[in-house]
Parts: structure tokens; sequence; C-alpha cells
């Protein structure tokens, strides 16, 4: 008994004692820096977002403003962020596809919709990509009914809405990951 006791001790202690020794390694990522260089809040906040390049007035055009908007929150919080030091180029595709067809009317009442986008870094002193990557949202939604055209528009545009931030959340996490390790 005596013995179970001394060897659960021992190994409470060697925990302990690993616990101590890797308590310095970690930082949390937003944090401040102490040494002087910026965090990364600061960093996220130097990304400059031009506008997404979809004509006018189309569904895309909408997805694109939606994407930026979410992105802009996400590194900056607010509007405007700070002088930019990198500029992030985005290119998306969407499409959608018919999971369910009702055998009554022909059509569909449930739909998947995908983005797939691409996005490239571009550090602005000297012009040169410092990272490029892809990444991909597919949402399902339902339509209520077939014949309500108007609930049918509310559900594609959720449906884009929830997409869009996926991917500006994808986005962010991977600038996040390139700021913070520089890979």
């Amino acid at each position: 008994m005596l013995s179970a006791r001394i060897r659960i001790a021992a190994r409470l202690l060697a925990v302990a004692a690993l616990a101590a020794l890797t308590a310095g390694c970690f930082q949390p990522m937003y944090a401040e820096r102490s040494d002087g260089t910026p965090g990364l809040r600061e960093k996220l906040m130097g990304i400059e977002l031009p506008p997404i390049n979809k004509p006018n007035a189309s569904r895309e055009a909408r997805v694109g403003v939606e994407i930026r908007n979410a992105l802009a929150f996400k590194l900056y919080g607010s509007a405007t962020g700070m002088p930019p030091t990198h500029k992030l180029d985005i290119r998306f595709t969407t499409s959608r596809s018919s999971l369910i067809v009702s055998a009554m009317t022909g059509l569909p009442t449930s739909e998947n919709l995908g983005i797939d986008a691409q996005y490239n870094l571009v550090e602005v002193a000297t012009g040169r990509s410092v990272m490029t990557g892809s990444t991909f949202s597919r949402v399902s939604y339902d339509m209520p009914g077939s014949y309500q055209r108007f609930s049918r528009t509310r559900a594609v545009r959720d449906a884009e809405d929830r997409a869009a931030n996926e991917i500006a959340e994808n986005i962010t996490t991977r600038l996040a990951s390139f700021f913070t390790a520089g890979t």
C-alpha cells in the first residue's frame, strides 16, 4: 500500500517537473511582445485587402464583398488597418449542385454551394509573393417550398454568407500561422 502511494507521488513529481521545464516555452499567439517586435495583431493589421475583381452587380461580386468584409473584420477588428506591409490578392469560383430533387415537381429541395478560393500574399516593399494557398468551403441548404422563390433566394444568400465566412476564417488562420511561424 505504501509503495503504491510512493509511486503515485513520484509520478506527480515527475509531471510537475516536466511542466515547470516547458512553462517558459509557450506564448499566446496574440500576446503583446516585450522585446519591441510587433505582435501578431499588428502584423495582421498591416495586410491590405484590395477589392476582389468580379463583374459588377453579379452574385459573385456580392460574395467577393462578403469575403473581403469578413476578412477585414477578422484581421483588423474594424474597417481599416495600419499602413500596409503586405497585400492579399484573392481569386475564387463558386459552384452549386442539387443534392435532392423532388420527384413530383422536378425542382431541387436541397442544394450544395461551394466556393474554391486561391490567395496570394505579396510583400508591398519588394513586390514578391511570400505565401500562396488555396481553401474551399462547401455548405448545404434546403428550400422550404419548391414554389417559394423568395425563400429559395434567401436560402442561397445565407449559404453564400456562411461559405464566405468560412473562407475568411480559413485564410485568417493560415495568415496567422504564416506570421507566427514564418512559413
